[in-house]
């Protein structure tokens, strides 16, 4: 919601294709600085504290722009000022929860976990957009960023209702340079766990592009207002969800390689239909089918990187992961809202989706490995 309401709420403001990248750009870039330090840190505390501070600093910010907007006081400079507070939250609150995960479930289900995690995550993205969509054209923002503020009393209450093994700290805690360079040779070291961090790369920096700029899809191209938007983004969500549950019922019985190189191949070539259609249905199927290709590409990297790291290391390692699939973004939305800026939305959307094509078939080339992968 607190994205959707974001989204038009630049659009209403500026009128610009050029600032909706640019608010993408804003809102990522604290992750590319700081996310390493959040998995040093990830590592060093007890990850439950620290995830009750992250949401309760991201609950306070969703107010504050609700409170800017309702206000009429609200101008381009005061959702960009939140965005990049937000993603410095976001750049402390990601690594961790993706560790959290091994903590609360045993070893052997972690595969499972992971992918039902991203299951519950896409629930919300199959309502959360639609819910926006509406509140956003029948009252405005404001209410869509107030009801994402509620939200995290939830959130607050589920971390709070957890009974967990008593927390002890590193003993060897070193230098935190030390512990930041000692999960960089980590990732450095391990082929696979770099080739499947180049894969998410790729898609973070050109893939993505259509989230930016859906709101130029919805109103300009397909001419379905911020409804349209809403049920679109929806379709994404519905797509993912669909993968999400695919990959859990699967669990260990899969070949997960095979997997991966399914969602490398279907994410760009779905994007590329939807890129291209003037038809309402066909934009919205193939959008759908770009939520699957991306949350398989995803969960299946996320579970392989996760199940190969060593448990010291995993808040580590995982804020890499969250640099990869989170820091790239900002130069993605710059990317792209600069070229749709120039040249429109769907030669944008188009555009990286054949960068990622070609990542996918250079994977299966060079990294014939990873599609062995177990």
């Amino acid at each position: 919601m607190q994205s959707v309401a974001q989204g038009w709420s630049v659009l209403r403001l500026t009128d610009s294709a050029f600032l909706l990248g640019l608010i993408g750009f804003i809102g990522s870039i604290p992750v590319l600085l700081f996310s390493l330090w959040g998995g040093v840190v990830a590592d060093r505390v007890p990850k439950r504290r620290l995830l009750l501070v992250t949401q309760t600093l991201s609950m306070f910010l969703a107010f504050v722009l609700a409170l800017l907007t309702f206000s009429g006081h609200v101008r381009f400079v005061h959702v960009a000022l939140v965005a990049f507070c937000l993603g410095i939250v976001n750049a402390f609150d990601a690594p961790t929860r993706q560790a959290f995960v091994v903590e609360v479930v045993e070893r052997e289900d972690l595969v499972n976990a992971i992918a039902l995690n991203s299951t519950a995550f896409n629930i919300a993205r199959v309502f959360g957009p639609a819910l926006a969509g509406i509140v956003v054209a029948a009252v405005g923002e404001a209410w869509a960023f107030t009801l994402n503020g509620l939200s995290f009393l939830a959130v607050l209450a589920g971390l709070l209702a957890m009974r967990l093994p008593r927390w002890h700290p590193d003993r060897l805690a070193g230098d935190p340079w030390e512990r930041l360079r000692e999960g960089s040779r980590y990732v450095r070291r391990s082929s696979v766990t770099l080739g499947l961090l180049f894969i998410v790369g790729a898609t973070s920096l050109f893939g993505m592009a259509y989230a930016t700029l859906m709101p130029v899809f919805a109103r300009d191209i397909l001419q379905v207002g911020a409804k349209g938007q809403g049920l679109l983004m929806s379709c994404v969500g519905i797509g993912a969800l669909t993968g999400a549950l695919t990959l859990a019922t699967i669990g260990n019985r899969g070949q997960r390689g095979r997997l991966l190189v399914l969602g490398n191949l279907m994410l760009p070539t779905a994007l590329i239909v939807f890129a291209n259609s003037r038809l309402f249905f066909l934009s919205a199927l193939a959008i759908a089918f770009a939520g699957a290709g991306l949350i398989t590409q995803n969960v299946t990297a996320n579970t392989l990187i996760q199940t190969l790291a060593p448990d010291a290391l995993r808040g580590r390692v995982m804020s890499v992961w969250t640099l990869v699939i989170m820091g790239l973004m900002p130069f993605g939305s710059f990317q792209a809202g600069l070229i749709a800026e120039r040249f429109g939305a769907p030669v944008a959307v188009t555009a990286g989706a054949l960068v990622c094509l070609f990542v996918a078939l250079l994977t299966q080339t060079r990294l014939p490995q990873l599609r062995h992968l177990p």
